[in-house]
């Protein structure tokens, strides 16, 4: 960097190499023309292409020095542009910087307002939010109190249970007791399931025992008895033990008690010519059934063996209702006859109706055929009229002088 003027100039700029360079050529002009001097005592001959070609190299001198006044104002003109230049980029530099400052200052305003909406929001959220949790909350705490009272109630309610259970097991510990208990269960199972004219409560049979229900089926199989006096005190016997040789002997008290039950109401409720051959062993309590039936298959055939079947609370509304279809098809066998009268009877009215149809069917074929004829002469009629309306009738009225007055008579 050199500095010539008050003004810099870079040593690798095209322009001041140029100026270096007539520079030197006008050094190396000067010395020659010094040399020229020196040897002009030498010869005068040659004084004078000497002074020729110094004439030259002043001209050639004075033309460097023109090219490096055009050079200088060439500088100039370049330095002044790259100062315009320079000044016209820190301007533009300037408003850019300016337009990056407001544009960030817009958009931390509009990010400014966008976060105070959003807090706004999340705060109204917030208090939605926690109200609804609020509401929830007293929602929630008012179930529970209604729970608590209901548990409460209910416990009101086991304590009172638990009573009923206790007056129930002094009710089953006795054995008359206990029998009344199975006939009102059974009692209500049979009242669901039949007609209140197809069994009786405590009927006696010709041999002088009481059943404890007597279905009237019809023959076959005839009535059939059910009985609901169950020896519990060996299955209670049998849920209270608890050694082996407990569970043993409860085993076998149980089995002995079932079979002397089943003998007991096939000799007594089984009569030839009289009831069905066969008779219902009412169970008021399924876990007796299922304990019959898992542990002591052997008593069930035995039951079957001797014509009667054991049943619980679900079987015997099962076998109810296969007897009340059963009665009813009796019902319908027996009702057969009248059925067969009355569809006799309508079949006749039916024939009645058709026929009746078929007369009122031909009366109207009559009247649709006086219609048609009717239809036929009033749109003959329509004819007529159209042909009296295309008359011209102005043709045939007499002339005014040709009009004769009814009231005057020839003269």
């Amino acid at each position: 960097m050199i500095r010539v003027l008050g003004q810099d100039y870079a040593l690798d700029d095209p322009a001041v190499i140029a100026a270096l360079a007539g520079a030197a050529f006008a050094l190396l002009l000067l010395l020659l023309l010094i040399l020229a001097i020196r040897a002009a005592g030498r010869s005068a001959r040659a004084a004078e292409p000497l002074a020729r070609q110094m004439a030259a190299l002043a001209a050639h001198a004075q033309q460097l020095g023109l090219g490096q006044e055009q050079l200088r104002g060439g500088l100039q003109t370049v330095s002044d542009t790259q100062a315009n230049a320079q000044a016209a980029m820190i301007q533009t530099m300037e408003r850019r910087l300016a337009s990056v400052q407001q544009q960030m200052s817009d958009r931390l305003a509009e990010n400014a307002l966008k976060s105070a909406t959003m807090l706004s929001e999340m705060q109204e959220r917030m208090n939605e939010t926690l109200h609804g949790s609020s509401k929830a909350t007293t929602a929630s705490l008012t179930q529970l109190q209604e729970r608590l009272a209901t548990i409460d109630k209910a416990q009101g309610n086991i304590e009172k249970l638990s009573g009923d259970v206790l007056s129930l097991q002094d009710i089953l510990s006795n054995k008359q007791t206990r029998g009344a208990f199975g006939e009102i269960q059974l009692n209500d199972i049979v009242s669901k399931a039949l007609p209140r004219d197809s069994y009786a409560l405590q009927a006696t049979l010709s041999n002088g025992r009481r059943a404890d229900c007597l279905i009237h089926l019809p023959n076959p199989p005839g009535p059939i008895a059910i009985d609901s006096k169950f020896p519990l005190e060996a299955y209670e016997a049998l849920r209270r033990a608890a050694a082996p040789a407990e569970v043993k002997e409860a085993q076998g008290l149980l089995r002995a008690s079932v079979r002397a039950h089943i003998r007991a109401i096939s000799e007594r409720y089984i009569i030839e010519g009289e009831t069905a051959d066969g008779a219902l062993m009412f169970l008021p309590s399924e876990a007796v059934y299922a304990e019959l039936h898992a542990n002591f298959p052997e008593l069930v055939r035995e039951g079957f063996a001797a014509r009667v079947w054991i049943v619980s609370p679900t079987t015997c509304m099962a076998t109810l209702n296969t007897m009340r279809a059963i009665l009813k098809d009796a019902r319908m066998r027996e009702q057969a006859g009248a059925i067969r009268t009355t569809l006799r009877q309508l079949h006749r009215d039916v024939e009645l109706v058709v026929e009746r149809v078929d007369r009122l069917n031909t009366h109207f074929t009559q009247a649709r055929g006086d219609l048609d004829q009717i239809t036929t002469a009033a749109d003959r009629a329509g004819k007529r009229a159209a042909k009296l309306d295309s008359f011209d009738f102005d043709e045939l009225a007499p002339e005014a002088d040709n009009i004769v007055s009814l009231g005057q008579g020839e003269r």
